[in-house]
């Protein structure tokens, strides 16, 4: 496969799953935004938003600020922003179609589709209209995600989508449990009290694990637990765990087709590794902000790896 093609299937995979992530970090904002909290409580929930994205800077440069209307607006449809929803679903069009014969009719259309269905929509105004508009990405992002998994051919097209993917979820996912736990609970809220309560509750809500968790630890929602679940469940598909065992077996398979292993497979399994022996207990006691940045800054070196191995 050429390395064009390769690159292109690979963004297409991300793109699509970043679209996903930002309608579900802004419907977890709209929730603790209706909040009865303290003064600020609204404005803090829509800059967790912008600080789950990872687009604090580019926002504040913007000249905006982090009021409801104006972070809906910069996530879901502003065109200096190019990671927004809008953004997103755009680019993993343009690459899809550079690469259409590599698609399957199905996954081609649901694609296209995304892209058709965004600009019929529009920029809804109201906020339950904006929540429905939320509800549809995800909705798209799935039909994305069957196509691709019950019509593509097992070989290097599949693999580098779903690479794609499975690199941004997992980067995704460190960094809402980091804006949780880091920024979140405002000051002079207690930790375990009715807003962290519900704040946890909307993150599990939020990857759609309120229900595994409560299948998985049988008790009330306790910070520590969600941390265990979001990080080292590898029953979990959003954890950590979970993310970097897909990476590895993606890139072993690519690996297979092509007869070589290199730098991205040898730093992929070493970072699984990590996870074999990985307490809960000893994370938050080094630090579970700091083991988050740490992840963050491995998955970002194994993502060059993988652009300088496949995709150059």
């Amino acid at each position: 496969m050429l390395s064009r093609t390769a690159e292109s299937l690979y963004w297409t995979g991300r793109y699509m799953e970043r679209a996903d992530f930002l309608a579900r970090i802004l419907e977890a904002a709209v929730r603790l935004a209706a909040l009865p909290a303290k003064d600020g409580a609204a404005a803090t929930a829509w800059a967790s938003a912008i600080a789950s994205a990872g687009v604090s800077r580019a926002f504040a440069a913007s000249g905006r600020s982090p009021t409801e209307k104006s972070v809906r607006e910069y996530l879901a449809f502003a065109s200096d922003n190019p990671s927004s929803i809008r953004a997103c679903i755009t680019a993993a069009r343009t690459n899809a179609r550079s690469v259409r014969t590599a698609l399957t009719i199905e996954l081609w259309e649901a694609i296209n589709g995304a892209w058709n269905g965004l600009n019929e929509l529009g920029e809804p105004g109201k906020r339950d209209d904006f929540v429905r508009f939320l509800e549809w990405v995800k909705s798209t992002s799935l039909n994305v995600e069957g196509a691709s998994s019950r019509t593509m051919l097992r070989n290097d097209a599949y693999w580098f989508l779903r690479l794609g993917m499975a690199i941004e979820r997992a980067d995704n996912t460190a960094r809402l449990l980091d804006v949780k736990y880091h920024l979140l609970l405002p000051a002079g809220e207690r930790v375990g009290g009715q807003l962290d309560y519900f704040q946890w509750t909307t993150l599990l809500r939020e990857v759609s694990a309120l229900t595994a968790y409560r299948w998985v630890y049988r008790e009330s929602v306790r910070p520590w637990l969600v941390a265990d679940l979001m990080v080292l469940n590898r029953q979990m598909p959003r954890s950590l765990a979970s993310c970097q065992g897909m990476i590895v077996s993606y890139l072993e398979r690519l690996a297979t087709d092509y007869g070589r292993r290199g730098p991205a497979q040898r730093l992929a399994s070493a970072r699984l590794a990590q996870f074999n022996d990985a307490k809960i207990e000893d994370i938050f006691q080094s630090g579970l902000h700091e083991y988050i940045l740490g992840f963050l800054g491995e998955n970002n070196k194994l993502a060059a790896a993988v652009q300088d191995q496949y995709l150059v």
